[in-house]
This record gives C-alpha cells, structure tokens and sequence, in this order.
C-alpha cells in the first residue's frame, strides 16, 4: 500500500458502527457512530440496514476530507462465515454472498464487509477481514454437544479475545504461545474463551450458550424452548431473532443500551439490579467452568469489550472468580488497532493473505 494512502477500518456492531482512519501504522481518527433502538426500529433485519449505515461510512470520510481514492485499503470486521483458521483474509464474492445469506445467522458484522467492499471497489482498492467470528480452533473434545446429531461450534468474538491475549502475554513479557488465559468479551453478546499454545482451545458461542447479555439469551433451556416453538407455530427465523436480538437484558428491561441500564441501577431500580447481578452470576460462572479446561493453571482471567467500562458490572463478576487468577481489565475492545495490524501484516508481506 502507497504509505501515502489511509486505512479505512469498518466494525459494525449492533448499536454501533466503528470507524478508522490509519496511516503508517498509527491512527488517524477512530470515531464510534451510536445508533438507538429507535434509529434502527424502521429496520426489518441487519441486511436492511446496509445503506444506512453505508451512507454514515461515506459521510465520516467527507467530514474528515478524504476521498476513496485517498484509500489504500479496508479493514473489515469479519461475521458469521465458515470455519476458518485464524488470519487475514481478502473479501470476495463468494464472502458477500454467505454473509448475505447468513446460513450460520445473521450478525451485525456481516455489515462491514458489504460496506468495505463497496467503498473498496469506488477506491480500486482491496477490501480484508482479520480473525472472523467463524475462527475455530476448538480441540476435538470440546465439540462434543451431548447428543451425537449435533456439534458445538465455534462462533465468537475471536478477533478482540485474540488481540487482548496477544497483548496481556506481550505485556507480561511472555509468548502468547505460553500463556494460559481465560478471556471474557462483554459487549451486545458476550463470548468467553480459552486461551492455552497460542490457540482459542475452548469457547462459548453467544449464539445458543453461556450467559445472557443486552440483547441474546444464551443458554436457554432446550426443552421448554422447544416446547414454546411448538406451542406458538414458530419458524426457525421468527425464534432465532427472539432470542438473539430480543433477548437477554433486552426482553427483561426493554432495552439494549446498557448505559440506560447503569442508570436504572443507579437510580435503585430493583428490577434493573437483579437482571446485573443475573448476568454478572452468569458470566462468572462460566468462567469457573472454563478454568477446569486448564485444570485451574488460569495465568490470568481477561474481561474485555464495551461492558468492561462499567465498573458496577466487571466489579459483580471480579468479586466471584479472583480466588481462580488475577482478573485484568482491558475496557472497550481492540478491534479496530486489532484489525488494522492484521491489514498492514499482509500489506508489508509479513503474513499471507487468505483467500475466502
């Protein structure tokens, strides 16, 4: 890439989207666009909202005074794709077209790459995702369900939990291939992983288990869900979005922004307390679970992502799990500074690109 050019990174999430400027490495500007439940309300699904948010991508780089064609490259957060081995990877039709479709379901990261591409294409550009959600490096044991007709799956927020292992080992002066860490992201979803030879050995896929969060449910359990499929004549699609984008903190307090729900809890609202403490329960529960897959040898437990700002919440979940490993804190996630290194590896022939 001309090292005259920019970076555009792209990270769509569901009440945000994040975008980046970089250039020799560094960051120019790095701007969070928040979107409520009453801006996105009009829309029917994630695809729905792609000119939306296409246009607020277009409109960050005229008020910042760049044109496409001052465009080296573009970063995309990666979705819901195929298993993949963690990387780099450059967009392609066939990309598009399974974010799309979103066989695996749909997620508000399948934005980034549709909006990526666009912008990449009126730059003559390439456009690249880094560690997708779809990165599966699970061992074999760990894929095992319970019933021989299903497989867990390895669907996360791979490319933040990555980044803060990464640095948390760089930090302590260690490998990551050394280090044994347990990493919990608490954003919209929250996914939990394990971290052991510089590998994600174990996770939990916030499509279907572990704790609530703002907006999906988790686990739930299978047989009155089930049953309530049944009972109401639900299809696949109708349930999927109850549970993930109306579920969680959302289908008890009504909404999404945990901001509105620290100042409920601030403000003693019983309700709002109880559904924290809930979620707080939960995800320090299964980061006890997690710790058994390293036989309790937990260097150190992560908490990252847009939840890991609110001190009232990471303080509920510290308070049950510090007897396992010391608990470090890396608030907001590394996401944008993650994706833009995985580009410019590529870009300065430090690491191969893959092909999708």
């Amino acid at each position: 890439m001309d090292m005259l050019k920019y970076l555009l990174i792209i990270n769509t999430g569901n009440t945000s989207t994040k975008v980046g400027l970089y250039k020799h490495r560094e960051p120019v500007v790095v701007e969070t666009i928040k979107h409520t439940d009453e801006m996105l309300a009009p829309f029917h699904d994630i695809n729905s909202q792609k000119d939306f948010r296409e246009k607020l991508v277009f409109e960050f780089l005229s008020r910042h005074g760049i044109a496409p064609e001052q465009l080296g490259a573009v970063a995309a957060r990666g979705g819901l794709l195929r298993p993949l081995e963690s990387g780099t990877y450059r967009v392609n039709n066939r990309m598009i077209a399974d974010l799309i479709e979103g066989k695996r379901g749909l997620h508000a990261s399948h934005l980034s790459a549709q909006i990526g591409r666009t912008v990449a294409k009126r730059a003559g550009v390439d456009c690249y995702v880094v560690d997708p959600i779809s990165v599966d490096e699970f061992q074999d044991i760990a894929r095992y369900s319970g019933h021989r007709l299903f497989e867990r799956i390895m669907l996360t927020h791979a490319l933040n939990m990555k980044a803060v292992a990464k640095r948390h080992a760089e930090e302590q002066g260690k490998p990551y291939s050394e280090m044994a860490l347990v990493v919990a992201h608490l954003g919209t979803g929250i996914s939990l992983s394990v971290h052991r030879n510089g590998r994600m050995i174990d996770a939990i896929n916030p499509r279907e288990e572990g704790p609530f969060s703002p907006d999906r449910s988790g686990g739930l359990p299978v047989l009155q869900a089930v049953q309530y499929v049944l009972d109401h004549h639900l299809d696949c699609k109708t349930f999927s979005k109850m549970v993930f984008g109306n579920g969680g903190v959302f289908s008890y307090l009504g909404t999404r922004d945990f901001v509105q729900v620290e100042n409920r809890v601030e403000n003693g609202d019983t309700q709002a307390v109880e559904v924290v403490d809930a979620m707080a329960y939960q995800v320090a529960k299964e980061i006890g679970a997690l710790a058994t897959v390293l036989s309790g040898a937990v260097d150190a437990i992560l908490l990252t992502g847009g939840m890991a700002k609110a001190d009232f919440f990471v303080n509920r979940i510290k308070r049950r799990v510090a007897f396992l490993a010391p608990v470090v804190v890396y608030p907001g996630e590394d996401e944008i500074q993650a994706l833009a290194e995985g580009v410019f590896r590529v870009l300065s022939g430090e690491e191969t690109v893959k092909e999708y």
